[in-house]
């Protein structure tokens, strides 16, 4: 079985959400094969709490106002870390770039096919390590150290 054309229109409408909102590393998998909840997983990321409920926020209205698609459940609201969007034939996940780190949801369903998604949503891959990586320059010159 694979994702049905439903599913895989919520999965682009959401990824381009979620990449307009300058989320990081978007990723999608059909989940239809192993999974009988649900057809995919999107997962993406940002690098503080305020920017993931951003992302989590323009996913909802996205689906909504494009698709008529409402969540049946949102959780990880209050905290930030992690939100999950359940749309049934669909599961979003945006975590804090240390959640998806310590989580790594990829390695639980590396083995899943991967979805097509936008190029705005593929050219997020690898910009948490960026991001991390010119944080880490950062907070070394603003502590002295030249790196």
């Amino acid at each position: 079985m694979t994702a049905t054309d439903r599913s895989l229109e919520l999965i682009t409408t959401a990824a381009q959400a979620a990449a307009d909102k300058l989320a990081h590393d978007i990723i999608a998998y059909d989940v239809s094969d192993v999974l009988s909840i649900t057809d995919a997983f999107l997962l993406a990321s940002a690098p503080n709490d305020r920017q993931v409920k951003s992302i989590v926020d323009e996913i909802e209205e996205r689906l909504n106002k494009e698709l008529g698609a409402k969540p049946v459940r949102r959780e990880g609201d209050r905290e930030a870390r992690w939100v999950l969007l359940d749309y049934v034939d669909v599961v979003v996940h945006v975590q804090h770039s240390e959640e998806r780190v310590f989580y790594a949801l990829e390695r639980l369903w590396k083995d899943c096919p991967e979805l097509d998604l936008p190029e705005d949503a593929k050219a997020t891959r690898g910009k948490a390590k960026e991001h991390a990586a010119l944080k880490a320059e950062e907070d070394a010159a603003a502590f002295g150290d030249p790196r």
